[in-house]
């Protein structure tokens, strides 16, 4: 039989140092292979560390647009008067940022990245903001400029780009089953997302995707992934 090749990617390493240990521990102790940080995050120098220790774990960049503040002096299109992103996760009803001021933040969240020593593996978004239409030629354009891949996305113009062929986002709210893991079929090329952690004191402020995360570790680390993985 084929050998399937199944990325489990954790997003948001980077995030809170809770993020950081429920998405190791899901390393170690699970099916997590990959993982993408958030270079705006309030824990990057820890998950720096902790990617040192565990060089087998992938690591690629989370790109934000959607959450706290921006790490290059860029256009106001991005911001609110505060300093933050403008943007939420109902980015689809949000008026769309200039491209370029967009490559230019995410450029030097990729240099920031670049900076670290870490290999970069790949390419995902905060709330998948890189699939967004009005702006989807800023992640092609850096995959090419960075000899990387990205996560797949409804715009199939650039598979050649993606990491793979099929990406699963239903472990996710009620679709946090062992059931879902175990609907990937072999012979597929497949990314699924996932978001364990350990609380901590930021956590509930940072993301009301809470509770979830700590089941989601319980059942990654308790998961027995088949034998046809790679």
């Amino acid at each position: 039989m084929r050998k399937t090749r199944v990325i489990i990617n954790a997003d948001d390493f980077g995030l809170t140092t809770g993020i950081n240990q429920g998405i190791i521990e899901s390393h170690l102790n699970g099916p997590v292979n990959s993982t993408t940080m958030m270079m705006n995050g309030h824990a990057v120098e820890d998950a720096v560390r902790l990617s040192q220790q565990y060089s087998d774990l992938h690591v690629g960049v989370h790109l934000v647009l959607s959450w706290g503040k921006p790490l290059a002096s860029t256009s106001p299109s991005l911001t609110k008067a505060d300093g933050t992103f403008r943007f939420t996760s109902r980015f689809l009803e949000e008026k769309p940022p200039a491209p370029n001021d967009v490559y230019l933040e995410w450029k030097a969240q990729i240099e920031a990245f670049l900076a670290t020593g870490l290999p970069l593996h790949h390419l995902d978004s905060h709330h998948h903001i890189h699939s967004w239409s009005a702006i989807d030629s800023v992640i092609v354009e850096l995959a090419n400029e960075y000899q990387t891949m990205f996560r797949a996305t409804e715009n199939e113009n650039h598979q050649d780009l993606w990491l793979t062929k099929r990406f699963n986002d239903r472990f996710y709210g009620e679709g946090v089953s062992f059931a879902t893991l175990d609907s990937i079929t072999p012979g597929s090329s497949i990314e699924v997302m996932v978001h364990p952690a350990n609380m901590d004191t930021l956590l509930p402020n940072v993301t009301s995707y809470v509770k979830q995360r700590f089941v989601e570790k319980y059942l990654l680390t308790r998961y027995t992934p088949p034998d046809w993985w790679s």
